[in-house]
């Protein structure tokens, strides 16, 4: 994975617990339990390679949410190799969080050529402190990170470390000619991927990686992520019907990505009716007012009862993707590319960007 060797040197030598000083994890009655410097199993887990929640926001009604995290190392790895990165580069980071990624980035190419942004000043001043302690000095800002950092662009490379539901294009502007983004590129939950884009004149363009990918989505501003109330979805309501398909879209993440563009703008993935079994209901539920409802275990004959109301027919959405998904072999993320211009366009193709198959983003 690591065929250049600046990058093991930097993971060896960049001490991850400095930048991990205590992590949450959520237990079965949706509580968090905090682990710090010292606590049993603290040490293990940050050496070992599995993401950690390493901070928290509270929601109306007094519940915690993560809004930041140290990702999975060997995923730290894999994205560092995407970028290709080379002596000499600036690089701008987009979610600066703990700053572990962006003292690998200042190991392997010094400070004074690695930027980084976060929405959050006390994450910012945090991750300073840290990098400064190991003798690192990048350049951090508090700031909306689809801003990027244009006093001190062009760079060479940009990696996002949330995602987003579209690109911005001011990253396109703060890019030289030839440089390279990656960025996870989300329209809901689990709806995309990592997707690696080289600048062009004109646009961005490039492919999905091989391999799903997920991160926190971006957030507006230094608070919890606004929670918007559910639309109730009573299944008994509905129209009925009747699928073979898993409605839990990690069976099936590129049809479930490709369905946007048959979709509402805004569309969420929730579950209904608790059981000692798990949730009965998988439901999606859509900004036009549309819903469905399918359940979680299938029948006798392997079917699943469906439910859906509303102008939009989600579930039909999905069944005629996959179908056109089957039909195309089921292409892999890998053949899958996305082009972004600058009227904010973003145009999904299969192998080709001028190839027969392609389908264009809805706006957010």
């Amino acid at each position: 994975m690591l065929d250049d060797p600046a990058w093991p040197a930097a993971f060896e030598s960049v001490p991850r617990h400095v930048f991990v000083p205590r992590f949450y994890r959520q237990r079965a009655d949706g509580e968090w339990a905090e682990t710090t410097a010292g606590d049993d199993g603290w040490l293990p887990a940050v050496y070992a390679d599995e993401p950690l929640t390493t901070a928290l926001a509270e929601i109306e009604g007094g519940s915690r949410v993560a809004v930041s995290s140290s990702s999975k190392p060997a995923l730290m790895a894999r994205m560092l190799t995407a970028l290709d990165v080379r002596d000499g580069m600036k690089v701008l980071e987009i979610g600066t969080g703990t700053g572990y990624n962006a003292a690998l980035l200042s190991h392997r190419l010094g400070g004074d050529r690695v930027f980084s942004v976060d929405i959050s000043a006390d994450l910012v001043a945090a991750a300073r402190e840290r990098l400064a302690g190991l003798g690192h000095a990048p350049t951090l800002a508090a700031v909306h990170g689809a801003g990027g950092l244009p006093e001190h662009a062009p760079y060479d490379r940009i990696i996002a470390t949330v995602s987003v539901p579209s690109v911005p294009w001011a990253w396109a502007e703060q890019l030289t000619e030839g440089g390279l983004v990656l960025v996870d590129v989300k329209r809901s939950t689990h709806a995309g991927n990592l997707a690696l884009l080289r600048r062009h004149a004109d646009r961005l363009e490039g492919r999905f990686l091989a391999k799903w990918a997920a991160f926190m989505a971006v957030r507006d501003t230094d608070a919890a992520p606004l929670v918007v109330p559910g639309m109730s979805v009573r299944p008994e309501d509905g129209r009925r019907s009747a699928t073979r398909l898993d409605p839990r879209p990690w069976t099936a993440l590129v049809p479930w990505f490709l369905a946007v563009h048959r979709l509402p703008r805004r569309f969420a993935v929730g579950y209904l009716g608790l059981t000692a079994a798990g949730p009965e209901w998988a439901t999606v539920t859509a900004d036009d007012g549309s819903w469905c409802a399918v359940r979680m275990r299938p029948d006798e004959d392997g079917l699943r009862e469906v439910r859906e109301q509303g102008p939009t027919a989600v579930w039909a959405a999905f069944e005629a993707t996959h179908r056109d998904w089957e039909a195309l072999g089921r292409p892999g993320w890998d053949r899958l590319g996305l082009t972004v211009t600058p009227d904010g366009r973003h145009r999904v193709w299969l192998d080709d960007p001028g190839g027969a198959h392609a389908c264009d983003l809805p706006p957010v």
